[in-house]
């Protein structure tokens, strides 16, 4: 025996997944469409026949989750029962089923000297998310960055370890039975914060790194990643009910927005009623919301129109309770409600209840946030609504892309140029 035969193997490190990633990520980019439906599909096939096993590694977060109290808030997200592992496998074949992105072309023109130059869209090359508690996501953005042509690293945090282990680990067999090389789908959880620092420090490795969670952790990553972000914001999310406000649209649109899925991102946080509807709308809207066995934070009209409100502090304003709470504010004007939305925003979705269409359209063109609506529940706010199959998370920043994300927005662009042999002068 040799002193070589002795020696220890070499401990794996997150950045050597970050490598993998990296070499996969140009074997990715070269499938054609139907390799990458071909590999989608297998995906969707494993999530379906192993939902048993899947609901197990589930179920063992979840009671992890229950004893270290993370609050039902993240327990909601974090849940998958049969139903949502079917529509995981689901959402895996309607983003199979989407335009491939790569290639498109999205102009072009002819130089004066004949030059033909071409902008053609292009995988990013390998795509980074850091995320919570979300085990959906691990899937979303799998799929979607595969679609897109791109290789993927996910760090999916302590709360989903044994959920997103299972998934990780039944994507990549079904990318290998199909010819596709498993190193497109890393993770580096098992690294912990190792793992998520070395994606924020990995340059030269993950062309951009996507957060997706609570407000910390998003700024975590914006402030201390040397590699690009695509910042998905906090939901402070308003609507607004005016004087021409149908009372039936009103108290349903509210309602809706709040109560069918309060832990989520584009679930209403605000609602702002202008004072000459106050006393039609907040009694009607107000208890609708308190039948569903949500908890109103209201401002001194509100409290004087409706029992059993808690009396709205400032914090309120600027809080997403992701929760059965609400804030409630009387306003003079559609100038003021504008004007709280201006300072309280994170910019993600506001909404309209209003039949003036003056007003409907002056609050679409004023507010500045990533989807604005008039008459509408901000509970669309979505990749799968908006017809994406899923999405990687709504992007509140400006530059690159803002809004649901789904596979174009995982793409970067270049330039094609064809020549005969021209020489600049």
């Amino acid at each position: 025996m040799t002193s070589s035969d002795l020696a220890p193997a070499p401990v794996e490190t997150a950045q050597d997944r970050l490598a993998r990633a990296k070499e996969a990520s140009r074997e990715v980019a070269r499938l054609t469409s139907g390799q990458k439906e071909q590999a989608l599909e297998a995906i969707a096939r494993a999530i379906e026949a192993d939902a048993e096993r899947i609901i197990a590694a589930n179920e063992r977060d979840i009671r992890r989750g229950r004893e270290g109290g993370i609050g039902d808030a993240l327990i909601d997200r974090l849940r998958l029962d049969e139903k949502r592992v079917a529509s995981l496998a689901s959402a895996v074949r309607e983003v199979a089923a989407l335009p491939d992105p790569i290639g498109q072309v999205l102009g072009g023109h002819r130089m004066p000297n004949g030059v033909a130059l071409e902008q053609v869209r292009v995988p990013f090359g390998v795509v980074g998310a850091i995320y919570e508690a979300r085990p959906n996501v691990t899937v979303d953005i799998a799929a979607l960055a595969l679609r897109a042509g791109n290789a993927v690293v996910l760090r999916g945090g302590s709360a989903a370890k044994e959920s997103n282990t299972v998934l990780v680990e039944l994507m990549r067999e079904a990318l290998a039975s199909v010819g596709v090389d498993r190193e497109a789908i890393q993770t580096v959880d098992d690294f912990g914060r190792d793992g998520a620092r070395a994606l924020m420090h990995g340059r030269g490795f993950v062309d951009v790194l996507v957060p997706r969670g609570s407000a910390a952790l998003i700024e975590t990553v914006v402030t201390e990643s040397t590699v690009p972000v695509i910042e998905t914001g906090a939901g402070v999310v308003h609507i607004v009910l005016d004087e021409s406000a149908p009372l039936d649209w009103a108290r349903d649109i509210v309602v809706n927005a709040k109560v069918q899925r309060p832990s989520v991102c584009n679930a209403v946080e605000t609602v702002l009623v202008l004072r000459q509807a106050a006393p039609l709308l907040v009694p009607v809207v107000a208890g609708a919301l308190q039948s569903e066995g949500v908890a109103i934070h209201g401002d001194d009209m509100v409290a004087g129109l409706v029992t059993g409100v808690i009396p709205a502090t400032e914090e309120d304003w600027s809080t997403e309770y992701l929760s059965l709470d609400i804030s409630m504010k009387v306003v003079d004007t559609l100038d003021d409600a504008l004007a709280h939305i201006r300072r309280y925003s994170t910019g993600h979705t506001e909404s309209i209840i209003t039949t003036d269409s003056r007003n409907a359209e002056r609050f679409l063109a004023e507010v500045d946030s990533a989807v604005v609506m008039a008459n509408a529940s901000t509970r669309f706010t979505d990749g799968a609504e908006f017809g994406f199959g899923a999405e990687v998370g709504i992007s509140t920043q400006k530059l690159h892309t803002r809004g649901p994300m789904g596979v174009s927005e995982l793409t970067s662009t270049k330039w094609l140029a064809r020549g005969s042999g021209q020489t600049r002068g």
